[in-house]
């Protein structure tokens, strides 16, 4: 297997290609067709059998498309299969992330659980909790809907074990009538200039960037941006993982400094570590924000806010004169994993198999599909998808590359120290030398 790094340019510029195709496939909306029957009897049951399966799922707002998404095909599913109930267990993200490490050491894993790529669900595999789905792939050949690579992330030992949502990229939202109101006229290409634009927008009591920190993932998230230019391209937690670099390297000292910059300028929404990422991204929903530093995946409940129409989306800019724009957080989304210990296994598999492979079309009706893991033929023009998205699609164009997410790419133990030592910077102003070596002792430790 090719490194991460590798792996990651590949499957951004797949990613890329395969969107852009989408764009010029006529009036086509999807290639997978309505599967109400997955070839088994009301899911591998006798017909009058009752089954219950459970599925823990991290789509809380019912104002989005993706909430949307799943209870239309849950419904119908049940509605096809009345002997099956599927049991909703809705989270929003650190809730469900919590809430399955306590499931999982007690080993009563949800019959479908939400699970994030490589190093995040690696100890779950390694323990045994989850059931290979190469069988359920060969099914109704639903391997063939996926984007090339993508599966590699969730994969192990040649076993797939889990089945993601989504393929997206970090870009910057912002809201084009409260940039005119501070008099920004055209979107920052360099942090000096990000960094003014948000000094021009308190100035105006607007507040500049909308953000969950109470999910810490989000903070680290755009971190990780930082660094990804600082470090002059993508790369730099593999190399401290191939001992080539440490924690205390200039660029990682640096991306602290520079993403202490922005807490200090006050960009972000008061009280923003006590905010969870669906309360933070609403503000920049109902305008109460000019900017919200984002996965793609957002792009469709934008467009379906108050918002819808007012939003544009820009690359994150240079840093310090480093980086290429076109150089990107990259997102292979949360996925779907199945318990080996399920009660109801091959029911389970044939509901997941039904829920993946009418997906791609039912996002595509919601104007959901900007980021989409599986391959979507349409024309997203003539389906009316917004200006937002067929900017956000002209993105994935140029995709060069780039990182995934921190927890996504190191051993929980550092990752959680990490979150923690970004979270803290929302609350006090920090010695960056001294966070990188926070870092460091933290990956000494578990290494």
């Amino acid at each position: 297997m090719a490194s991460k790094t590798l792996k990651t340019t590949a499957i951004a510029l797949s990613a890329a290609a395969l969107l852009l195709g989408a764009t010029a496939c006529g009036n086509k909306t999807d290639n997978t067709a309505d599967n109400t029957n997955t070839g088994t009897n009301a899911g591998g049951n006798k017909g009058d059998e009752k089954v219950t399966i459970t599925f823990q799922n991290i789509y809380p707002d019912p104002e989005t498309p993706s909430y949307k998404m799943l209870h239309s095909l849950v419904d119908q599913y049940q509605k096809d299969h009345p002997n099956v109930t599927i049991e909703l267990d809705t989270l929003n993200t650190d809730q469900q992330k919590l809430k399955l490490k306590t499931q999982a050491a007690s080993k009563e894993v949800p019959d479908i659980t939400i699970v994030n790529p490589s190093a995040q669900m690696k100890p779950f595999v390694d323990a045994g909790l989850f059931a290979p789905l190469n069988d359920m792939l060969d099914q109704n050949g639903l391997k063939d809907t996926f984007q090339k690579g993508l599966l590699d992330y969730y994969s192990f030992d040649n076993n797939v074990y889990a089945l993601p949502d989504g393929n997206n990229i970090e870009v910057v939202y912002y809201n084009k009538d409260l940039f005119a109101q501070a008099g920004i006229t055209e979107v920052p290409t360099t942090y000096e200039q990000f960094i003014d634009d948000v000094k021009k927008l308190k100035a105006k009591n607007i507040t500049p960037i909308a953000i969950g920190e109470k999910d810490s993932w989000t903070g680290s998230f755009l971190f990780m941006n930082v660094l990804l230019r600082t470090n002059g391209g993508p790369g730099f937690l593999q190399d401290v993982q191939d001992g080539k670099k440490t924690f205390n390297d200039p660029a990682f000292v640096d991306a602290v400094s520079k993403m202490q910059d922005l807490i200090q300028a006050k960009a972000f929404n008061e009280g923003a570590t006590s905010v969870d990422y669906n309360t933070g991204g609403n503000l920049f929903k109902t305008g109460k924000a000019a900017m919200m530093i984002m996965g793609t995946w957002e792009t469709g409940a934008i467009d379906a806010s108050s918002v819808g129409g007012k939003v544009g989306a820009f690359k994150f800019p240079t840093v310090g004169g480093k980086g290429d724009p076109d150089q990107f957080m990259l997102a292979p989304g949360s996925a779907f994993a199945i318990s080996a210990n399920s009660k109801h296994l091959q029911a389970t598999k044939d509901f997941l198999n039904y829920f993946m492979l009418n997906m791609p079309k039912k996002q595509f009706e919601l104007k959901n599909a900007v980021g989409s893991g599986q391959i979507i033929e349409g024309d997203f023009k003539a389906a009316g998808y917004s200006d937002l998205a067929i900017s956000v699609l002209d993105l994935f164009k140029g995709v060069k590359g780039g990182d995934l997410a921190f927890d996504n790419t190191m051993k929980p133990a550092i990752a959680q120290a990490h979150l923690s030592s970004i979270q803290n910077m929302f609350v006090q102003k920090v010695d960056p030398a001294a966070v990188a070596q926070e870092h460091q002792a933290a990956f000494d430790a578990n290494k």
